[in-house]
Formats: C-alpha cells, sequence, structure tokens
C-alpha cells in the first residue's frame, strides 16, 4: 500500500526524528512511503486565530500537494482533524469544495490507519517502563481516537500501560490559547501532571506533539522526572 506522509510543522521544526519514525512504523507496517518535499502547513494556525482569508491559499496548496495520494497519512490528530472536519466549512461553496471532501476522507492519523485500515496491533516494539497515555483534544474530539493508539500500546513488549485520571482532559496547550491565557494554560497542565505522576508512569505517551511539547516544557520547570514520548517513536523502539 502506498501512503503519503504529511509532517506537522512542530514535527518538521522541532521533533524530525518522530517523522523518521513514523516512516520507519508505516515500512515496517507493510507501506510505500511518499514524501512530498514541497509540503508546508496545512493552514491550522491562521483558521485557528481567525485569519480564514490567510488561511484558504495555504488549505488550498495542502489539497493540490495531496491531490493524488490515495491515503494521507500525519502524525498528528490535530492536523488530521483540522483537514477532516473544516476544510469543508472553509472550501464550502466553492470549487474546491468536493476535493476538500474527497480529502477528507483520505487522510489519517497514524494510530487511527494502523489500527482501522491496516488492521494491526503488533508491530514488534519493545519498551521497557511503566506509561500513561494523554488523549490529544484533536485526536479524541475531532478524530474520535481512543482505542487505536492503546491498542497498539498494549502490544509494546516491556510496557506497562496504566490509566491516569481524567485521561480526556486538555492538556493546557491549544495554540495561542497557551500564550493568551498561560495562567489558565499552566494550572491545567499541573493537573495533568499531578495526574500522570500519580499512575507511577515513566512516560507520558501521545499522538500529537504540540501537547507533548506544552508537557515537556512544564514538567521539566518543575523538576519532574516524567518524559513524554509520542507514540510514534514508542512504536518505532526496541527493533
Amino acid at each position: 500500500m502506498r501512503v503519503r506522509l504529511f509532517v506537522p510543522c512542530f514535527v518538521d521544526q522541532l521533533f524530525p526524528q518522530t517523522a523518521f519514525n513514523t516512516v520507519k512504523v508505516l515500512r515496517k507496517a507493510g507501506c510505500e512511503v511518499d514524501y512530498y518535499p514541497e509540503q508546508t502547513c496545512c493552514g491550522q494556525p491562521a483558521f485557528n486565530a481567525g485569519f480564514w482569508d490567510e488561511a484558504r491559499p495555504v488549505c488550498e496548496k495542502f489539497i493540490q500537494d495531496m491531490a493524488d495520494a490515495e491515503y494521507v497519512v500525519a502524525p498528528s490528530g490535530s492536523c488530521v482533524g483540522f483537514v477532516r472536519n473544516f476544510y469543508q466549512e472553509l472550501f464550502e461553496n466553492s470549487a474546491l469544495h468536493n476535493e476538500s471532501r474527497q480529502l477528507g476522507r483520505r487522510i489519517y492519523e497514524l494510530s487511527e490507519f494502523l489500527v482501522d485500515v491496516l488492521q494491526l496491533s503488533d508491530l514488534g516494539a519493545r519498551l521497557h517502563g511503566v506509561a500513561t497515555y494523554h488523549d490529544a483534544c484533536g485526536a479524541l474530539r475531532e478524530c474520535r481516537i481512543r482505542e487505536a493508539p492503546r491498542r497498539l500500546l498494549a502490544h509494546v513488549q516491556g510496557l506497562e500501560l496504566r490509566e491516569m485520571n481524567d485521561s480526556e482532559s486538555c492538556c493546557g496547550f491549544g495554540g495561542t490559547f497557551a500564550v493568551k491565557f498561560d495562567e489558565i494554560s499552566a494550572a491545567m497542565a499541573h493537573q495533568k501532571m499531578e495526574q500522570a505522576a500519580a499512575t507511577e508512569a515513566q512516560f507520558v505517551i501521545s499522538t500529537d506533539y504540540s501537547c507533548l511539547m506544552h508537557l515537556d516544557g512544564y514538567f521539566k520547570k518543575q523538576g519532574s522526572r516524567l518524559q513524554v514520548m509520542h507514540l510514534a517513536d514508542v512504536l518505532a523502539s526496541g527493533w
């Protein structure tokens, strides 16, 4: 199966190893991975900030860049959820309305693609330790992803997964929310840190590096020993 990889801005600029690990995981799953080097942002930051006119040409380019891909896979529920749920609204009554709808049906977050499309659960990953899982808002609320990452993590050799209380609550990032409402954002991160620490986990795992970056910064500031890991990095470990 041939898939086109979309690398989110956070991953591209700050955590490129996660992109490489996503390729490794997809190839391990039997996919031929195609990457279009001229791809850019999906347009979500400008759209969420209310700049729809500025977001539209970025989104148009994204549609064009992915037009010939049978499947588009990204290590980010946030980006996938945006394309899947809001492109139709952005391009309503336009020449790209149908194309935006079709793309929404072909784009997948990594874990849902592996589990729901490829019907895989065990990729032979190994990671020794205890982990807890954070449900990122984009993945959970916009893509309805809950069981797929947990099913994959349950098959990682040596890893014990412990659920924390309120795993579905927001970490406090929310894009510009963390900048505009920094005190509220920090309080939400603190609550997440306490809930994760109560499980005695070593790792906090999620599908989205936006959440993980926010939590990692707060953990380090508070002197917590909790480590963050993207799901793709976990699934590529131990080979």
